[in-house]
This record gives C-alpha cells, sequence and structure tokens, in this order.
C-alpha cells in the first residue's frame, strides 16, 4: 500500500487465481481475439470494396466494426501477455491509456447504435424521403461526430482520475478501469463523482431515450401499415435491437459489479460478466449483421467460397 501519492504502478489482483489454468485460458482467449480480428476485417473489406455497399446503412456498420477491432485490440493483447506473466503490474500511464480506449470504444459502441436506430427510423416512416434525409455525406458527420464526443468525454474523465492522490494500487480486474482507481483516491472526489452522474444521464440515459423514442414511432408505423411495411422493419431492425440488448446487457453487468459487492459471486462468473461487454459484442455484431443482411452473406460467400 502507498500513502496518499499518486501511483507509478498498479496491480491486478483478479490474475492471482488463474494458476495452471493460464495456459488454457490463453488458448481460448487467443482464439477468441483472432475470430474477432478476422470476422471484423472481412466485413470491413466487404463493406469498403463494394460499392453497392456504399450506403449510410452499411457505413454505419462499417464504423461498428472498425470500432469491434478498436476496442479489441485495446483489451485482448494486454490479457494474453498477463495470462503468461508472473508479476501483474502495469505503470499508471499505460493504465489510463487503456481505460481511455476502452471507455471510447464503450461510447462510440452505444452513439453508433443510437444513430442507426435513427437510420432505421428515417428507412421505415419516411421511405420516400429517406435518400434525401439520410445521404452519405451526412452518415459520414455523424460518425464523425459520434468518435470526436467520445475522444473528447472520456478524455475528460482520464484527465480528472489521472491527478488523484491515491491510498492504495490494486485493482481486482483483468483490465483497468476508471472506477476501480477512483475508489483508490484519498482526496475528495466530487468532482469525478459529478461528472460521471452528468456522463450518466447525457450519455447513457440520453442515448436509451432517442433509441426509445425512434422504436415508438417505428412500432406505430409497422402497426398501421401493410404486411409488407412490417415485415421490412423486422428484417431491418432485428439485427440492431440484437445488438443493443446484446451491448446492453454486458454495459449492465460491467456497472453493477463495480458499484456493488461481488464477493458472493463465483470468480469465473465474475470475470466473465467484467469481460462480457468487452468480447461478447465484437464477436456477436459480425454473426448477427453478416447472417442477416442479405447483400453482406451473398458478398461473402463469394469471397469466402468464390463465385459460382
Amino acid at each position: 500500500m502507498i500513502n496518499s501519492t499518486q501511483a507509478s504502478y498498479f496491480t491486478l489482483s483478479a490474475y492471482t487465481d488463474i494458476g495452471l489454468l493460464r495456459y488454457l485460458y490463453f488458448i481460448i482467449i487467443m482464439f477468441i481475439y483472432c475470430s474477432i480480428v478476422c470476422s471484423n476485417l472481412l466485413l470491413i473489406v466487404v463493406i469498403c470494396m463494394n460499392r453497392s455497399l456504399h450506403e449510410p446503412m452499411y457505413m454505419f456498420l462499417c464504423s461498428l466494426f472498425v470500432n469491434e477491432l478498436y476496442g479489441s485490440s485495446g483489451l485482448f493483447p494486454f490479457l494474453l501477455t498477463q495470462i503468461l506473466s508472473d508479476i501483474h503490474t502495469v505503470s499508471a500511464s499505460f493504465c489510463f491509456l487503456q481505460v481511455y480506449c476502452l471507455y471510447c470504444y464503450g461510447n462510440i459502441e452505444y452513439l453508433t447504435l443510437a444513430i442507426m436506430s435513427y437510420d432505421r427510423y428515417l428507412a421505415i416512416c419516411y421511405p420516400l424521403q429517406y435518400n434525401s434525409r439520410m445521404t452519405s455525406k451526412k452518415a459520414f458527420t455523424l460518425i464523425v461526430l459520434a468518435w470526436l464526443y467520445a475522444f473528447l468525454e472520456v478524455g475528460v474523465m482520464v484527465a480528472l482520475s489521472a491527478p488523484l492522490q491515491l491510498c492504495g494500487n490494486i485493482i481486482n480486474k483483468v483490465f483497468c478501469a476508471n472506477y476501480s482507481i477512483v475508489k483508490l483516491a484519498c482526496t475528495d472526489t466530487t468532482v469525478n463523482n459529478i461528472y460521471g452522474l452528468l456522463y450518466m444521464f447525457t450519455m447513457i440515459l440520453g442515448i436509451i431515450i432517442s433509441i426509445l423514442y425512434t422504436y415508438t414511432k417505428i412500432l406505430r408505423v409497422c402497426f398501421s401499415g401493410s404486411k409488407k411495411t412490417r415485415q421490412k422493419a423486422l428484417s431491418t431492425c432485428t439485427p440492431h435491437l440484437a445488438s443493443l440488448l446484446n451491448f446492453s446487457f454486458g454495459c449492465f453487468f460491467e456497472i453493477v459489479q463495480g458499484r456493488f459487492n461481488m464477493k458472493h459471486v463465483p470468480y469465473m462468473l465474475r470475470m466473465f460478466l467484467s469481460l462480457y461487454w468487452l468480447t461478447c459484442q465484437p464477436l456477436f455484431n459480425p454473426v448477427v449483421y453478416g447472417l442477416t443482411l442479405t447483400k453482406i452473406r451473398i458478398i461473402c460467400k463469394s469471397l469466402v467460397f468464390g463465385k459460382m
């Protein structure tokens, strides 16, 4: 323990129980990481190389897949190194860098999903005006704004946490998390807490309200429209809703685990839930969108198996 000073390194205590299973964990995580990189890269190449997919919906998907690679790269190489290492310490600068990368990933993911719900709202509720309301230029602008907003918001959060005087340097997780660091502070963290609450309301609550609003409008059109309209809404909204619920599920357990005492929960389950929002979404999205969107599915088949 250190007495009210800035930590030069942090110890990740969650690795102490892996024992002889480290090699099994290493193989599993390496397989997951390779699957994420290959599947997301494949879909990025498919979208970028085919002009027929240069439409707003596929531009948003491409942003989503790029973000999956970005978030995975901030976690998996670090996990693999730590699993094989006997000393589970990281420098403070690297720890804050990882916090920045992972939280930016989470922000961009939610913002992109919110923009996609707005895109589906325009496509279903205003089909005749969709091409004028959602142009490729507007889609690109929304993507850039989402990334910039996430980088700025998380940057402020890290800038508030980095100067804190700490009374400890042990983080009970397998990766660096901002709230875990703030809990170690000896000094007043009122500013951090206020910013955290503002972050929760503006980011999470704001996005949830916007998504609920767009889907309320979509459902209203579906119930009052024809069978064809309902089928179109179902085919385009189902993958998006599945992705949104999957990511929200993972974020919910990460927030709960950070704020409440979860020692009564088995260790392996805690680790799985802690990593869920960072691992399952990058695996889930390529499968869902690759299988449900006809254009992408056909082009992927031709690339992998060759043209008929």
